[in-house]
């Protein structure tokens, strides 16, 4: 294992994480993290220059719609529900002074 991670790393890990670790958690923590860092370091030695890089596995591709106004507006007929208009805008009781 080339990673060694230190106990300081850990503290502060767990400071960020909001976990209290014991002493044997610290130590599994301190051997996942080690091995981690070497599985990284292990995809690190792979060449990579013929591949074209990607932001996701699968092809993706913008599923949106146009956004297109199909009812214009019919503020006239919503206005009418209203308890009071005042320039083309509801008028409601004033909830605060």
């Amino acid at each position: 294992m080339a990673n060694v991670i230190s106990d300081e790393t850990i503290d502060y890990v767990g400071i960020l994480a909001k976990l209290e670790l014991s002493e044997e958690e610290k130590e599994q923590a301190k051997k996942d993290m080690g091995r981690m860092l070497d599985y990284i370091d292990k995809l690190a030695e792979l060449d990579t220059t013929e591949i074209e890089p990607m932001s996701h596995v699968f092809s993706v591709q913008n599923v949106f719609r146009e956004d297109v106004v199909t009812n214009g507006d019919e503020s006239e007929k919503t206005l009418q529900n209203a308890p009071g208009a005042k320039d083309n805008m509801f008028m409601v009781p004033r909830t605060f002074e």
